[in-house]
């Protein structure tokens, strides 16, 4: 069957999408931020903390100690100002997003966290590299919870190959509009992502090219051991 398909030409038979909307997630919480960071910057919980505590001292962020998702109203007006100097009016909602916390007995006496500045990113304030990627990573999160949302197209598409000797099928997901994508995509702890493979955008009757044939072999498999991220 594999050889078949190296040799063989496709053309996409038959195409079917579904539109979906993805939205930001919100600026960070001391436990969102712990997990993040060991994700993206492979930093664990204490040195996440540490570093946080580092930039809040200096004023470059709000208080890091807190589980509220809330951001003050002139906070996120300007997110907003930033994203339509950087972005574009296509990429600020209509509306200001306002996020409340989903946990039983949360503390919400603190803001989110976030930049006390959106102005200033991490190049400009002259910080260590660990700060100012971690700076970073708190600016983009806070930033992008103010921005469109992507506009998606869930997809699966049937290829036949012209002798009719194999048929493939693939799903996953097209972005038709990045939105918040364009500049941050949340982690995750789990093996498969939510929206699946990205695909192209796809027509029917396209003959995509075979570029490489590879043959995987899958087994249900036990939930993987915990990160730090994903304990925390």
């Amino acid at each position: 069957f594999l050889e078949r398909c190296k040799g063989a030409t496709f053309s996409i038979k038959n195409l079917e999408t579904k539109p979906a909307k993805k939205s930001p997630a919100p600026p960070f919480t001391t436990s969102t931020l712990q997990q993040e960071a060991s994700r993206k910057l492979g930093l664990g919980a204490q040195q996440t903390m540490r570093t946080a505590q580092t930039l809040y001292e200096a004023g470059h962020i709000t208080y890091m100690r807190t589980d509220g998702v809330a951001m003050d109203g002139s906070a996120i007006a300007r997110a907003r100002d930033v994203v339509m100097e950087r972005y574009g009016k296509d990429y600020v909602p209509e509306k200001p997003r306002f996020y409340s916390t989903k946990a039983k007995n949360a503390q919400e006496a603190h803001e989110a966290i976030r930049p006390t500045d959106f102005a200033k990113t991490a190049g400009a304030l002259g910080l260590s590299d660990m700060e100012a990627r971690l700076y970073d990573l708190v600016w983009k999160r806070a930033i992008a919870s103010q921005m469109a949302s992507a506009q998606l197209e869930r997809t699966t598409v049937d290829l036949l190959a012209d002798d009719g000797s194999a048929e493939l099928r693939a799903t996953g997901t097209v972005v038709v509009f990045p939105g918040f994508l364009t500049l941050y995509a949340e982690g995750t702890d789990d093996l498969d992502e939510e929206d699946g493979a990205r695909l192209p955008k796809l027509l029917a009757g396209e003959r995509p090219q075979v570029q490489e044939v590879t043959k995987e072999q899958h087994f249900t498999q036990p939930p993987p051991r915990y990160s730090e991220a994903s304990l925390v």
